[in-house]
C-alpha cells in the first residue's frame, strides 16, 4: 500500500495529468505500477490523452529530478493521499475530492468537528472585522474549528479571531506553500503553522494560478458543515465557495448589513435565496444541533 501511495504523490506532480486520469487509473490497477510500463501512444489510446499530454506526463514520470523533488518534499511536508486513513472523512465523499494534500501544522484537526468555513470578500467593510470576530469568539467557545483560504479580508480576519480566541483553525491555500500569497499574510502563515494546519492540494513548488483559487474553494467548503458568507459583492469569487457548499449538501449561512453597502449585496442575495440569517452564533449553533451532528453521523456510517 506505501509503494501505491508513493505512486500516486508522484503521478499527481506531472504535467498532462488530471484527478478525473488519476481516478481512471485507479480503477484499471489500484497499484498504479502498470501505469509506468505505458508508452506515451498507449497513455494516448488508453486513457484519451492528447499527444501532448501523454507526452509530458510519460516525460515527467520517467524524470529523475522530479522523483527527487517528491522525496525531498516527503521529507520536508505531511502529506495525505485519499488512501490514507487520516483523511478527512467529511472531504472525501465530496464530488471530485483532492486526491493528495500537503499539510503543515497540527494533522489532528483534520478529524476535528464541529467545522464551519467562513468566507467573504478580500475588500472588507470598515465592520468586516468586528463582524467575523463577533461570530468566530463564541464558536471558538464551542469547540468549533474556523476553516478559511488565508486570502486578504474576511478570509484573514477569521484566521486571526481564530487564533486570538485559542481555537482551531485551517487554511487552504491556492497555492504550494513555497509561494505564500498574498505576501503580507506571511506572518499569518508562520502563525497557523505553529497553532492551526495549513493545506494544499498543490505541491510546494507551484505558484498562484487564477484558476486554482476557485479549484481549492471545494476543500474549504467540503471539510466543514457549512459555510458563513461574512461580506460579498454582487458578483464576488466568494460565491463560488457558497455554490460548492450546496452542492455537497451543506448549509450555507450569511450575515445581513446596510442597504447601502455595495459589500453586503451579496449576503442579502444568498438570504433571499434561501441561506440563513446569521445575526449572531446562536443562529450557528442552533443549526448545528438540528442538522450539523446528523451530517457527521452519515459520515460516520458510510465508512
Amino acid at each position: 500500500m506505501l509503494y501505491c501511495r508513493n505512486r500516486l504523490i508522484h503521478m499527481h506532480r506531472c504535467r498532462g495529468i488530471t484527478r478525473k486520469k488519476l481516478n481512471l487509473f485507479l480503477q484499471v490497477d489500484p497499484t498504479l505500477q502498470s501505469i509506468y510500463a505505458l508508452s506515451p501512444t498507449e497513455l494516448q489510446n488508453k486513457f484519451l490523452f492528447t499527444r501532448k499530454q501523454a507526452e509530458n506526463f510519460y516525460q515527467d514520470l520517467h524524470h529523475p529530478m522530479l522523483l527527487q523533488q517528491m522525496k525531498q518534499d516527503l521529507a520536508t511536508y505531511k502529506v495525505i493521499t485519499i488512501k490514507d486513513e487520516n483523511y478527512p472523512k467529511l472531504l472525501k465523499y465530496i464530488n471530485d475530492p483532492p486526491l493528495v494534500l500537503y499539510a503543515k501544522g497540527k494533522l489532528e484537526f483534520l478529524s476535528h468537528q464541529p467545522a464551519i468555513s467562513i468566507v467573504g470578500t478580500r475588500m472588507p467593510s470598515n465592520e468586516g472585522k468586528h463582524k467575523t470576530e463577533k461570530i468566530v469568539q463564541p464558536l471558538i467557545e464551542k469547540d468549533f474549528m474556523i476553516v478559511s483560504g488565508m486570502a486578504k479580508g474576511i478570509d484573514r480576519f477569521a484566521h486571526e479571531a481564530a487564533l486570538k480566541y485559542n481555537g482551531k483553525t485551517i487554511a487552504v491555500l491556492g497555492a504550494g506553500f513555497q509561494h505564500i500569497y498574498p505576501k503580507q499574510n506571511r506572518q499569518l502563515f508562520e502563525e497557523i503553522v505553529k497553532k492551526g494546519l495549513l493545506l494544499s492540494e498543490y505541491p510546494p513548488h507551484i505558484p498562484p494560478a487564477k484558476h486554482q483559487f476557485p479549484e481549492r474553494n471545494r476543500i474549504i467548503s467540503g471539510l466543514s458543515y457549512g459555510t458563513l458568507v461574512v461580506e460579498a459583492m454582487e458578483r464576488s469569487g466568494t460565491l463560488i465557495t457558497v455554490g460548492q457548499a450546496l452542492d455537497q449538501g451543506r448549509e450555507v449561512f450569511a450575515m445581513p448589513g446596510s442597504i447601502l453597502d455595495p459589500k453586503t449585496k451579496g449576503c442579502h442575495q444568498l438570504i433571499q435565496d434561501g441561506a440563513k440569517l446569521v445575526y449572531e452564533a446562536k443562529d450557528i449553533l442552533e443549526d448545528w444541533d438540528r442538522i450539523g451532528k446528523f451530517l457527521y453521523s452519515s459520515i460516520e456510517y458510510k465508512k
